[in-house]
């Protein structure tokens, strides 16, 4: 969910920029951790625990219509190792509700460890959910995960769709 289809890498800047007035460029975030991408390094996790972070995250550029597609051919269930940040359950599901409202609430998984999740596909963008993957791991990309290497890389939503059309293509 986080990364994939909500842009937190949008909300960390926005709200790092309320908070502290300068904006911190993506590129000079490339390959840092996002806790470790501003001058103030308490920003990030101090964000993922207040109130309405995860509320208003903007949604990920072309993430509606393109999960809309591919649930025209695939079973689609949005994931989030949310319970690390237990104020953000109810949260997510406001958004998930507002902005995803197609998606049936049994293909929603709230969990703490994503190795539990057995799929033919999965997209994220961090190694540590990818590396387990029995499917296919499909990176997403993004700033704090630029250096990894070692998963198919999609830049955004339409690199998504364009993947899942050749892998029908190669079936």
């Amino acid at each position: 969910m986080d990364g994939v289809i909500a842009d937190t890498e949008a909300q960390f800047m926005d709200w790092y920029e309320k908070e502290h007035g300068i904006r911190v460029p993506r590129e000079e975030r490339l390959g840092v951790p996002e806790q470790d991408g501003f001058p103030d390094k308490t920003a990030v996790r101090r964000y993922v625990y207040t109130p309405g972070f995860f509320r208003t995250i903007p949604v990920m550029p072309g993430a509606i219509e393109a999960v809309k597609t591919l649930m025209e051919d695939y079973e689609v269930f949005i994931v989030s190792a949310a319970t690390e940040f237990p104020q953000c359950l109810a949260e997510k599901l406001e958004w998930l509700n507002e902005y995803f409202p197609f998606i049936s609430w049994t293909n929603i998984v709230l969990c703490g460890d994503k190795s539990i999740i057995d799929t033919d596909y999965l997209i994220d963008d961090h190694c540590k959910n990818l590396d387990f993957c029995k499917g296919k791991p499909i990176m997403f990309n993004g700033s704090h995960n630029v250096n990894q290497l070692h998963h198919t890389r999609v830049m955004n939503w339409d690199e998504v769709l364009a993947l899942f059309a050749q892998e029908e293509l190669s079936v």
